[in-house]
Parts: structure tokens; sequence; C-alpha cells
């Protein structure tokens, strides 16, 4: 069997998306004394840009407007030219983003960025932090002198930055008269990206300040080693009760049905969806938010993991192993399944090719009630720009909207694979493969599409199957999404304490799957997040939301 190595490791990783919950960052921020109110309500809200989606190819798979994907069988043979004219003026510009790859060669050995400077017409000054880095980073760079910010900035939504709204508004150009309404036009790309994006990134004080990095309906998924499954008796339709025993069936030996990894919550968010828990909050026809965790069906779910790590079925080490070992593990064979970001699927596709057929779990009933899967944030993250004269903020929207370019453009190829005969080959089906260069220089270790990146699609290199069984998942599956319904709203008291408050329920969840705390201590932690701050969160969630509707 083919060995693993870390960089293949940390690709797959960065594709699945935040898929375990951030640790606390112990130490707040604040660019200034005094509050800022970032909150929407009462505002005058800028219109969301308005969605031109760009010409392309027909896909293969149709998409749907509940949020199943477009899906493409084959790579496209004619590919577009999205952009007119080189979009910068020769200057240096200077960005950063969050990382899930090793460190890049520097730019004077590195062609895939000499490439992309050259197409983009700057030079690049990139500051590439690692996930494990992020929050102390940001946390420096948002107390940082305001002329010393980078021109373009990743905000990252895996994780609650203490204040980062605040930050934005002070610290970052206000984009409403570029972006809003039909301004967007300037910038075709930008404008083929779906409002859905633009409103899970959401506004601050009822103005425009990024632009969102568009990402699939679903979200948080247990990724199956079918062929485990299907032995131990896994069958569409099944229930809570099937699922248990299935991966009792599973276990045995040195290999485990369950895998988990520290911070994932023995991957509750799957298992909460299934038992249609809300994800993280609901709102009532009233408009007033409810939190999942006083929800029984949340709670249901807590102690059915408890009851599958009592069996046996996890993994012994889930509540201290990391993603990528775990992800390790996944391929080995010795756990049987994994919770991954759904955008896991290509890397999960290509690095199990001859040893495994990975599948996304349809999610079990529980009581007769079909169960739910979670709906993603459809903003992976947006990216802010430093203030700055009109004609810099422009070059810079230039910049950002060719790495937007749509797939099945010549602008997309490039960001994505880099040149053709030194970064790439083409395959027999015309798809881009990879050579030995372009494994190491690539837009994981030079995250270029942590700035800007048009709509995502279903396409999988040489893997036609592989998109229709995506896509028949997602058929089956996008219907019941389970929505945040917090997701582009703002809340002072999440901006300031939500870390700090999510890491009081998130111990103890751990703490009861793992057998350490009884069940029974649940509602007493709930009730304790919601007067350190959680029933203020709903108060201010629900103004908000009554100021976008």
């Amino acid at each position: 069997m083919p060995s693993m190595s870390r960089r293949t490791l940390l690709r797959s990783v960065a594709a699945g998306g935040a898929a375990v919950s951030a640790p606390a960052l112990l130490t707040a921020c604040s660019t200034e004394s005094g509050d800022h109110d970032v909150s929407n309500a009462g505002k005058k809200l800028a219109p969301w840009p308005v969605y031109k989606p760009a010409a392309g190819p027909k896909p293969d798979l149709a998409p749907t407007d509940a949020g199943v994907q477009a899906g493409y069988t084959s790579y496209p043979a004619d590919l577009a030219k999205s952009v007119s004219r080189t979009p910068g003026d020769g200057s240096t510009i200077k960005v950063m983003t969050v990382s899930f790859g090793t460190p890049p060669k520097p730019a004077s050995a590195n062609r895939f960025w000499a490439a992309v400077e050259k197409a983009l017409g700057v030079k690049i000054e990139y500051t590439i932090v690692s996930q494990a880095d992020y929050q102390k980073k940001m946390a420096t760079v948002m107390a940082a002198d305001p002329d010393a910010l980078p021109d373009v900035i990743n905000l990252f939504s895996g994780f609650v930055l203490p204040r980062e709204a605040e930050f934005v508004q002070r610290r970052a150009e206000d984009l409403t008269p570029y972006l809003s309404g039909e301004a967007i036009a300037d910038h075709p790309n930008l404008a083929n990206i779906p409002t859905h994006a633009w409103k899970d990134m959401g506004r601050i004080g009822g103005r425009i300040y990024g632009i969102p990095l568009e990402r699939p309906l679903p979200g948080s998924t247990l990724w199956l080693n079918q062929g485990v499954f299907t032995d131990a008796g896994m069958r569409e339709g099944w229930t809570s009760t099937d699922f248990a025993a299935v991966a009792k069936r599973a276990t045995g030996g040195k290999r485990y049905a369950l895998g988990a990894a520290n911070g994932s919550l023995f991957g509750n968010a799957v298992h909460s969806a299934a038992h249609n828990a809300p994800q993280e909050w609901a709102v009532a026809e009233n408009g007033t938010f409810q939190p999942a965790w006083a929800d029984e069906r949340f709670k249901a779910s807590i102690a059915f993991q408890a009851e599958l790590r009592k069996n046996g079925s996890y993994h012994p080490d889930a509540t201290s192993i990391s993603q990528i070992d775990l992800t390790t593990l996944y391929y080995n064979g010795t756990v049987g399944s994994m919770q991954d970001g759904f955008g896991a699927y290509l890397p999960k596709y290509r690095e199990s090719r001859g040893k495994l057929t990975p599948a996304a779990a349809l999610p079990y009933s529980v009581d007769g009630e079909p169960g739910g899967i979670v709906a993603a944030r459809r903003s992976f993250g947006y990216t802010v720009l430093k203030k700055a004269k009109k004609e810099r903020i422009q070059l810079l929207l230039r910049v950002l909207d060719y790495l937007a370019a749509p797939f099945g453009s010549q602008e997309w190829e490039l960001v994505h694979y880099g040149v053709e005969g030194t970064h790439f080959t083409r395959a027999k089906d015309g798809s881009p493969q990879p050579t030995e260069l372009g494994e190491v220089e690539n837009n994981t270790n030079l995250p270029l599409k942590y700035l800007a990146e048009g709509p995502q699609v279903l396409f999988v290199p040489g893997m036609p199957d592989a998109v229709r069984a995506l896509h028949a998942w997602q058929l089956k599956t996008v219907p019941r999404a389970i929505r945040n319904a917090s997701y582009g709203l703002q809340s002072r008291t999440k901006n300031a304490q939500g870390t700090t408050l999510k890491a009081l329920l998130d111990d103890t969840v751990t703490g009861i799957v793992a057998g350490r705390q009884s069940l029974s201590e649940w509602d007493a932690a709930v009730k304790k997040w919601r007067a350190r701050g959680g029933d203020r969160m709903a108060e201010e969630f629900a103004k908000d939301f009554a100021a976008n509707t």
C-alpha cells in the first residue's frame, strides 16, 4: 500500500474546510478603545451585489435552486477567457491568508508564483499563516499600526476572532461603493459569486466590507470507507439503531468504525444533524433565536454518541488525535469513517484510489424522522482590503476578480493547476494531472484560493462515477440540510465572548461522550452558558435578523 506524505495529508485537510472546532484564543484583542456599533439593526442596508452568472461550459449534471451543485464528469475541452486585460500595474501588493499546506518555495525559485504574478501584473509579498498559528497571528495583526497592515487580508471563518467585526469596520475599506448593487458589474468574476455567499458573509453596520469565498451547501460530512460499512450491513434508509449495530459490527481487532479528531466533539455535527437538532441557532416564526444547546434533540445526540463510544465503536484516541493524523488512519483502514468538510471529497477520492472507495454517509433516521445534514456557512471566509486611495482599491479588486475566475476558464486553470507542461500534463480525458513539480508548487502551499475564488462545482479528474455519486447524494440530502440561522448576522457578545463560551459547551460534550462526565451535567452547562452571555447573543441575533429580513 503506498505511503501517505504529510504534504498530501495537509492538502486533504485543506480541501475539507473547517471540520473541527477551533481552540479558544486566550487573549482578546482590540484595535483601539471604545466600541463601534457593528450591528445592522437600525442601519440603511447596502444592497447585495447583483448576481450575474458567468457564461461557461454546460454541466453534465444540473444544479438545483435548493443548493445541489453543478457536476462535471469530464474536463471542459474549450476553456473560456474570463479576464480581458492584465489587472495589475507592476506594483507590489502585500497579502495574508490562512494556510493548510506546507510553506512554499520562495518567489525567486517558484515557477507557479512567478506565472501568477505575470498574469496578474503585480509582485506579491505573501504572508502565509498556518491554521495552527492563525488566531495568534491575527491577534497581532488586529492590534498593529494600521499602516503596517497587508493590502489584502483573508479572514478565515473557521475561527471566531475576538472583535473581528469591529476590526474590519475600523481598518478595512468599505467596499459598498465598488460592489453593492450594479456597481459590481465592473468585476464580472466577482459578480459571478452567488448571493448566498454574500449573505452568509454578512454586512457590518449595514455595509459590505469583504468578498466571500463561496462554498457548497453541505457542510460537515461523515465520510465512510464504503466497503467496510457495506460489509457490516449498511443500507439506505437506516435508523439510528441500525447505525449503532453496523458500527459495532464494523469494529474489531485494530479497526474502529468511527474515527474522530481532537476538537470535533466525536463528530457531533453529523450526529446532531441526524437527530434534526438545530445547528447552533434556530429562528422561530416570531423571530426569536433559540440555541441548539437547549434543544432536547441535541442532548439526545450526545447520549447516542456516548453509547457508540461505550460499545467500542470509536477509536480510543478520539479526544487527542489531530485531523491530519485521523486522515492517515482513514486512508490506511484503521478507522472506517471520519467527519470532514464536504469539500474534502476531491482528496478523498484521489488519495483513496486503489485503497478504498470513499462515500458520503446518508443520515440515519431517529424515531421515524428522516435525519438531516449540516448546512455549511456558504462563505468559507472573506477577504478585506486595507484602506487606500480609490485607484489602489480598484487595482486590488481587479486582481481579486482574476483570482475569482470560474471553473472552465483559462484563469481558473492557471490559479488551480499552474502552467501546462510545467506543473501539470493532460490525461486522456483532457483533465489536468499534477507533475512532480506541481505537487510542490500549487495553490495549497501558495494559497491564492483563500484570497478569492469562483463558485465551486463537482469535479473529480478522471473519475466520472465519483461525480455522479456525489451529485446523487446531494439530491437526496440537500433538501434536509439544517442551517445555522446566525450566519451573516452580527452579535456584539459573540464577537467578544463567543469562543470562550463555546468552549464551555464543547468541553462538556467531549466529557460526556468520553465517559468522564454524566449526561445529567449537560443542563447545568447550558444554564451557565446562557447566563454568561448566551441569552444576550440570542437577543442580539434576533435584532440583526429582523433588520436583515
